[in-house]
């Protein structure tokens, strides 16, 4: 048989490709040894978001960060502007000032009318000792007048005095009673003097609020993500300014069938492989498991349907972790998590942990 060196390549070519597959499916079956007991889900690194917003309406004057920038807890991201604010609050400075006066002169008026009372009292006190004299002095005239030793004239005399002191008292008492009511009336004056004071010392609180609340200020630390308005523009009250992200409270949430969702425990161990840097295994804890599951009917009616059901799990990295590495926190980057369905089990080599330096 003549040489045929195109059959000793076909023959080469079919030994290689038969050793590529036992090799690929030794490298299968080796893979699936070491990951009985575990589980993935595919999913997206994640962080709180957080909008920056408005409180109050107004035009945006300055934003003093861009998209990308971090920030810490305190800082100052933008401004609204406040001159009808600060208009508002010199108004009502100088109403609290007209307020105070307010309160002093009706304190005055006070003082006045008690010192009115005091005089009143002692006129009562004068025109009843002159009731009492009358009195006195009528009973000897009296006595006199049944002995025939005094004169009708004299006696009727003094029956007068005695009801003129009567009628003296009366109104001096009349006037006591007079200024203690005018007393009373100051006194209310003075009250709500107080309180208009206290109400717009009220207002100047708010006005405050607002004007402090036109400064944004970042909640948390974290990264700036968007600029939703521009200086110039005018925001809404409620409107939204900036949208940050909390990098010390990164996730990724993935997917796991029913099966498994009721053995995985809030704060199991898990491992995140993210397809930008494969070489790392960042460690992370179970924070979340749903309690509803999606993907699936509402009404299930056959086995093969049950294991559609697919629940919702959120893996959390350690904060301390994150704050060592911020400048390389990205969100949005896609990757695996693992979790242990077995605890007997040991991690496989290729998921320890390894984290950059």
């Amino acid at each position: 048989m003549p040489f045929q060196p195109s059959r000793i390549l076909t023959l080469v070519a079919a030994v290689a490709a038969a050793g590529l597959l036992a090799f690929y499916g030794w490298q299968r079956m080796r893979a699936n040894e070491s990951t009985a007991g575990f589980i993935s889900g595919n999913g997206r690194i994640e962080a709180t978001e957080i909008d920056i917003a408005a409180r109050q309406g107004g035009r945006l004057l300055e934003v003093l960060v861009g998209e990308g920038d971090f920030v810490q807890a305190g800082q100052v991201l933008a401004r609204i502007q406040v001159d009808t604010l600060n208009a508002q609050r010199d108004e009502a400075r100088a109403q609290h000032a007209q307020a105070l006066t307010a309160v002093a002169t009706a304190q005055a008026q006070v003082a006045a009318r008690e010192s009115e009372r005091r005089s009143a009292l002692a006129q009562t006190a004068a025109r009843e000792s002159d009731l009492d004299a009358a009195r006195r002095k009528l009973e000897r005239s009296q006595a006199l007048a049944a002995q025939g030793m005094w004169p009708q004239q004299e006696l009727d005399n003094d029956r007068a005095r005695v009801r003129s002191a009567q009628a003296s008292v009366t109104a001096a008492r009349a006037q006591a009673t007079a200024t203690q009511a005018a007393i009373d009336a100051a006194r209310s004056q003075v009250a709500g003097a107080r309180a208009a004071v206290a109400a717009l010392e009220a207002t100047q609180a708010r006005i405050a609020a607002d004007i402090a609340d036109a400064t944004l200020k970042a909640p948390r630390d974290g990264r700036v993500q968007f600029r939703v308005a521009q200086p110039g523009e005018v925001v809404a009250a409620g409107g939204k300014v900036l949208n940050m992200v909390d990098l010390s409270d990164v996730f990724m949430a993935f997917f796991v069938p029913e099966t498994v969702a009721g053995r995985i425990a809030i704060g199991s161990e898990a491992r995140i492989v993210l397809d930008a840097a494969p070489q790392f295994v960042i460690p992370a804890r179970v924070s979340f498991v749903s309690a509803t599951a999606q993907f699936t009917p509402k009404t299930v009616e056959t086995a093969s349907e049950r294991q559609k059901l697919m629940f919702r799990v959120k893996a959390q990295i350690d904060r301390t972790l994150l704050q060592k590495h911020l400048q390389q926190v990205k969100t949005g980057l896609p990757g695996v998590a693992w979790l242990r369905t077995d605890p007997q089990r040991e991690w496989p080599a290729h998921l320890a942990i390894k984290v950059p330096e």
